[in-house]
């Protein structure tokens, strides 16, 4: 089976080839993992102790950052490594400042690039964030002695570990990992099925970062301004679904302020056509102030800010529901106290199930069900601010996970 796996990565590598002739990202993400050996060579020698923390793409990034962040508290002289699969997680971060050493690509997973990379420092303790898994690369780890975990795991029934093909993936899951830290009780008890035993659930570390983003100075320039005293509705991640909603909103309440974030800068001329009377964000000025109590609509032209405007909300519509594309991250509107609205088509998204439970969130079918609704909300004060109530009451109820997992690394970590 090892050798079928072997095949199938050399698939993919040269579907990545070709497919990088078409696509720039694709591209990019060749031409990055042919840097990563030198990156490291360049940070790390042989004798350094490493933290090494893979994460598929940004959302597994920041899910596993509050574990990241523990743990070089605790381990104050290792050196920290965080490797992406995704271009969207690498180009993020990059360009930040970063608690990492080193940031890189991971090398393809193959004998020889596994084998070159992780030749270049010592390994002490590796996590992935829940479920991007390589194995000859925690093949190669666990013969160097590194620890290795899986945070914020989620198994669900679909996966390749439970079809009758997949048992010697579980083998190699269970003869490499030494812990999985669960997101859920049901992904828990699905790993255990299949013989994962050194299994438990620990919480969604997520909850713990937005936690934090609290804890932080959220001012945005110039939006307390544009808002003035009436209610707000973001738009954050928007798709066309979305846009039609805060199209229909901004029609039908005047009085409304409405941010719309887009999940793709590529999508501001077409708000721009939507909204003709719109503001940029790049358009606010400090030496010349516009006049803002006549613009309803504020379109966000630039990335990064998003995580702070929803602390502007009145309540926060995110994208990514409406369609197969993927749910965005709710929790991050949701931390602040304010309901969270979104369409009904997302999968594997527990924090949507348990927002919906506690009444702090609704989806809906399409955007034509979600405008009437939302309507009518925005003129309910006592409903509006008991939903947003009890959004927060469901980010508080959920465990401290990264506490919860760092304690277990250092009860058992073999010094």
């Amino acid at each position: 089976m090892k050798t079928i796996y072997n095949i199938l990565v050399s698939l993919l590598i040269t579907a990545m080839r070709i497919g990088a002739v078409f696509n720039y990202k694709l591209k990019k993400g060749l031409a990055g993992r042919r840097q990563s050996c030198e990156i490291v060579k360049a940070k790390f020698s042989s004798d350094d102790k490493i933290i090494w923390m893979h994460a598929a793409s940004l959302g597994e990034y920041e899910q596993g950052l509050p574990v990241l962040e523990k743990l070089k508290k605790e381990f104050p002289e290792h050196k920290i490594l965080v490797t992406f699969f995704s271009p969207s997680g690498y180009d993020h971060i990059i360009t930040k400042k970063s608690i990492a050493d080193a940031v890189c690509y991971l090398p393809f997973d193959t004998d020889k690039w596994v084998k070159e990379f992780t030749s270049n420092f010592k390994t002490d303790i590796f996590f992935t964030v829940k479920y991007d898994f390589w194995y000859n690369l925690l093949d190669e780890l666990k013969k160097q002695g590194a620890e290795i975990y899986v945070v914020s795991a989620l198994f669900y029934e679909t996966q390749v570990f439970f079809k009758f093909y997949g048992k010697c993936f579980v083998k190699q899951l269970r003869e490499n990992v030494d812990f999985f830290f669960h997101q859920t009780t049901q992904s828990s008890a699905l790993a255990k099925s299949i013989g994962l035993k050194n299994s438990i659930t620990a919480g969604d570390t997520r909850y713990d970062r937005v936690k934090q983003l609290r804890e932080r100075d959220n001012t945005v320039s110039h939006i307390a301004e544009f808002i003035g005293d009436q209610k707000t509705v973001i738009f954050g991640s928007s798709w066309e679904a979305e846009e039609r909603i805060a199209e229909i909103l901004s029609v039908k309440n005047r009085n409304l302020k409405i941010i719309i974030a887009p999940h793709d800068l590529k999508r501001v001329s077409v708000l721009q056509t939507t909204f003709p009377t719109a503001l940029l964000y790049s358009q606010f000025s400090d030496k010349n102030p516009l006049s803002y109590s006549n613009i309803q609509v504020l379109i966000i032209d630039c990335i990064g800010l998003l995580g702070n405007l929803y602390s502007y909300g009145d309540l926060a519509i995110v994208g990514g529901g409406f369609h197969s594309k993927g749910l965005h991250n709710i929790l991050e509107a949701a931390t602040y106290g304010i309901p969270v609205f979104f369409g009904d088509q997302f999968r594997k998204n527990p924090e949507a199930d348990g927002l919906i439970a506690h009444n702090g969130g609704k989806c809906f079918e399409d955007e034509f069900f979600a405008a009437p609704y939302l309507l009518g909300l925005l003129n309910d004060d006592v409903l509006l601010k008991k939903m947003g109530e009890n959004a927060a009451n469901f980010i508080n109820s959920q465990p401290n996970a990264s506490e919860n997992i760092v304690d277990f690394v250092l009860k058992n970590h073999r010094i």
